[in-house]
């Protein structure tokens, strides 16, 4: 059996249609990636994650997901609850640190539940981003808070919480989208901070949690370190920033190859982001022409990005024998229940 290629793909519907099923068992996607439109029932997504595993051969094939809480959770009532934002629950750490630890965890482990019911295995959770002022929103209250401490520990209460459900998290965005004064999936940010104000602040979050086995960058240019690409597609960034200095050294996967902040074919895009050093190329949207480009133009999984997947199959393990009902007790009774429209 060939090995699989290094490239996350998404898909365009609630089920696969033949296209789709020939594509990825001739392509053989790493692993997929799941949005609301890809979302109906509990019973249809199981059947749609099986689906994609099936076309690939690999039961062991992550599928992806954002569900982060706020205005970033692709599970909605009533397949899931609505989930506070990481800023509030940021806002409970704020009051009490102990509170906002356990708030952090405890909605980690619940989205465990709900992921892994429907065939999810990965959480594209949690965000390390510190906003700064005058940053664009897309952000905003998807962070914690507004300084280290604060990020770096609801950030590892909620990774702590993905595993212990059996899941498995990926840091975003890597080296730090905080101070972007635009939105990436419109337009290409430039970040003129200076390294030393990079280090102090938005590499903080990452170097405190560079054991976890994935991350995803940031479509980001930062003039200190090249001032000609971003992340995403800087080997300067991703060896002498990502690697060297903050230590990472699990899978490195791109932001959405899609987004408007890069330029170029979907092939020179994906073929950019394997040569500046990343392991794994994330396209979302489904569309088949940008992912026949996209698959076109690279190779199977090989060296050092083949240890690292590797190393993320070997790092799932079983959850942990939690009761829902009680955990969920729990977390309701911390955070209040009004206004989240559980279902």
């Amino acid at each position: 059996m060939s090995e699989s290629k290094p490239v996350i793909f998404g898909c365009s519907g609630l089920k696969l249609d033949p296209e789709e099923i020939a594509f990825f068992a001739e392509h053989r996607p790493w692993g997929f990636i799941l949005f609301a439109r890809n979302v109906e029932s509990i019973a249809q997504l199981r059947e749609l994650t099986a689906a994609l595993r099936e076309t690939v051969g690999r039961a062991d094939a992550p599928v992806l997901i954002d569900q982060e809480g706020g205005r970033v959770q692709r599970l909605r009532p009533p397949l899931a609850p609505r989930y506070p934002s990481g800023g509030e629950l940021g806002a409970i750490h704020a009051a009490d640190e102990d509170r906002g630890v356990r708030a952090a965890w405890l909605q980690s482990r619940l989205h465990a539940f709900d992921l892994s019911r429907c065939g999810v295995s990965v959480d594209c959770l949690p965000v390390l981003d510190l906003p700064a002022p005058g940053s664009s929103s897309v952000i905003g209250d998807r962070a914690y808070g507004t300084d280290p401490h604060t990020i770096i520990a609801m950030g590892q209460a909620s990774a702590a919480g993905l595993k212990a459900g059996g899941l498995l998290p990926v840091v975003k965005h890597v080296p730090g989208h905080g101070r972007a004064r635009v939105d990436t999936h419109l337009e290409l940010a430039v970040v003129d901070a200076s390294l030393e104000a990079l280090r102090e602040r938005d590499f903080a979050p990452f170097r405190a949690m560079n054991g976890e086995a994935m991350a995803m960058t940031a479509h980001v240019v930062y003039e200190a370190i090249d001032p000609e690409n971003p992340a995403t597609h800087s080997s300067r960034v991703v060896h002498d920033i990502i690697r060297a200095e903050i230590g990472f050294d699990g899978l490195l996967m791109s932001d959405d190859l899609s987004m408007k902040a890069l330029l170029g074919g979907f092939g020179e895009r994906a073929s950019a982001v394997l040569s500046a050093g990343c392991d794994m190329v994330l396209h979302c949207n489904g569309d088949m022409g940008e992912m026949r480009a996209v698959a076109d133009a690279i190779s199977s999984l090989s060296g050092e990005a083949k240890r690292r997947a590797d190393a993320v199959t070997s790092a799932f393990v079983p959850a942990d024998d939690a009761r829902e009902e009680a955990l969920r007790g729990e977390f309701d009774a911390l955070i209040g229940a009004s206004g989240r429209g559980e279902g």
